[in-house]
């Protein structure tokens, strides 16, 4: 039995025990991936999807997460002085092995499902903007002093000083926590 599947834009003939080199996926050696989108499957009756085959599925384990070889991009341009570059690359891979293909009941098998590295959710992704702002410190809005960015808001915030009283307070000369200058001191007691 085979099937044809398709993954990082590619398609791919599989047979179980195959290993393949496919675009990295967000899994890690050892783990069980699924991948779900099969256009075709073959044995004794070929299936072909249109364009997916329903319920359909190759599970597979991952060996290992590799580069592929270096590819050289040289670009030389005729009669111009000083064009010359080389570009390298190599490229992302996760190295798999196919372990069963599922004709049917892909969907109540409870295996991870094969996703590229790229498409993977972010951790905060569920997180929504009015939580993000009860997370953040509370205090005051240290940017509306002058010459104070939000880098250094964040670095102020870090080193303990949220508000404008806080940061009136500090000799600029001693705190090693941050940078303070003492404008920005000046100004904080003003503000405060």
């Amino acid at each position: 039995m085979f099937a044809v599947l398709k993954t990082g834009g590619k398609q791919y003939r599989v047979q179980s025990g195959d290993v393949l080199r496919v675009e990295r996926l967000a899994a890690d050696a050892g783990e069980t991936v699924q991948f779900n989108e099969i256009l075709m499957v073959g044995g004794e009756s070929t299936i072909i999807g249109a364009p997916l085959v329903d319920g359909a599925a190759v599970q597979a384990q991952v060996i290992d997460q590799i580069k592929g070889e270096k590819v050289i991009h040289f670009v030389k341009r005729r009669r111009k002085h000083s064009s010359q570059r080389t570009k390298g690359h190599r490229q992302k891979l996760t190295l798999v092995r196919v372990t069963d293909i599922l004709t049917s009941g892909a969907d109540a098998t409870g295996v991870k499902a094969a996703i590229g590295s790229g498409s993977a959710p972010k951790a905060d992704a569920g997180v929504s903007t009015p939580a993000k702002a009860a997370a953040a410190p509370a205090g005051d809005d240290l940017t509306a002093i002058t010459g104070v960015g939000p880098a250094a808001a964040k670095k102020l915030n870090d080193a303990g000083i949220t508000t404008y009283a806080q940061l009136a307070a500090v000799d600029p000369d001693t705190f090693d926590g941050a940078k303070v200058k003492p404008e920005w001191v000046e100004q904080a007691k003003e503000l405060a």
